[in-house]
């Protein structure tokens, strides 16, 4: 059994590009930034990123393009795809991921507070900003003594 699947969770370093192929289908381009941190034998924080070369097709890269700016987090399922090609006589690769999915995360640099959207819309009642409208929620405390398990 083989196996090419790729997930990546971090924040787009730049804007996506957006362009079409003679077919007419939309193609995105983005570079989509990870980060790692650990401590060393010293005890030491250490940190490293790399970065990610996304591709999207479809109706995916015009939403994409359409929503995704520069520092938004985003969630990538896809796989991995090498590229070659000749400039100059010499032989270039690229290594992509070629995404199935595309989840978008927050917002970057967040866009207000949720009591204040909450607020605008009005239907809350005292003791319930933030909540969405029409979800009831329960009144009494649950106790971890009433979980089964």
């Amino acid at each position: 059994m083989y196996l090419n699947k790729a997930f990546v969770a971090g924040n787009l370093t730049r804007d996506p590009e957006l362009r079409a192929l003679p077919s007419g289908a939309h193609v995105a381009t983005f570079s989509v930034a990870t980060n790692r941190v650990w401590y060393n034998q010293e005890k030491q924080k250490q940190e490293a990123t790399e970065y990610h070369n996304i591709v999207v097709f479809g109706r995916q890269a015009e939403t994409s393009a359409q929503y995704l700016k520069k520092g938004s987090g985003v969630l990538v399922e896809g796989r991995l795809q090498t590229r070659s090609w000749e400039k100059d006589g010499n032989k270039q690769y690229r290594t992509e991921i070629v995404a199935d999915r595309v989840q978008f995360g927050a917002r970057a640099g967040g866009g207000g507070s949720t009591n204040e959207s909450q607020e605008v819309r009005g239907g809350n009642q005292p003791g319930q900003e933030g909540r969405p409208e029409g979800v009831e929620y329960p009144t009494e405390e649950i106790s971890p003594d009433d979980i089964p398990f």
